[in-house]
């Protein structure tokens, strides 16, 4: 599973308009999210580092919710966007998570276990479980 990290609101008029998932690496501004959405109609998920999601409007997040885009927070540990424009959830780590989900494990419990292993915040750990996103 690959997440389209986004440094800056100058790189959206550059994405793919298949991308399902971005992480925004910057402040972005309503706007921003709105122009995202329209560059990416297929957009299931936006990730923004938790600094940033606490001084969101709460309009736009309602408007995301509507669109059944969902918003989570986090951080691309350890990405250099220079080497890899996508962040890259390896195959062991997503398999692991699909069994764990499917033994019925709790989902938080599920996203203590794999944060410990993999350098994955629990929101998007959650996201995986939820939507047994395909690799």
């Amino acid at each position: 599973m690959r997440l389209r990290v986004v440094s800056s609101k100058n790189e959206i008029t550059n994405l793919n308009s298949n991308e399902k998932m971005v992480h925004l690496a910057f402040r972005a501004s309503n706007v921003d999210f709105l122009n995202l959405m329209q560059r990416c109609p297929r957009l299931r998920m936006i990730q923004v580092p938790p600094s940033y999601r606490k001084t969101m409007s709460s309009a736009i997040q309602v408007f995301l919710e509507m669109q059944g885009i969902d918003l989570l927070e986090g951080d691309v540990w350890g990405h250099r966007k220079d080497l890899d424009e996508y962040f890259t959830v390896d195959d062991a780590t997503l398999e692991e998570i699909r069994s764990l989900a499917s033994t019925g494990v709790n989902v938080d419990e599920l996203a203590t276990q794999i944060q410990k292993k993999a350098r994955l915040g629990p929101d998007l750990i959650k996201f995986i479980a939820k939507s047994k996103a395909t690799v």
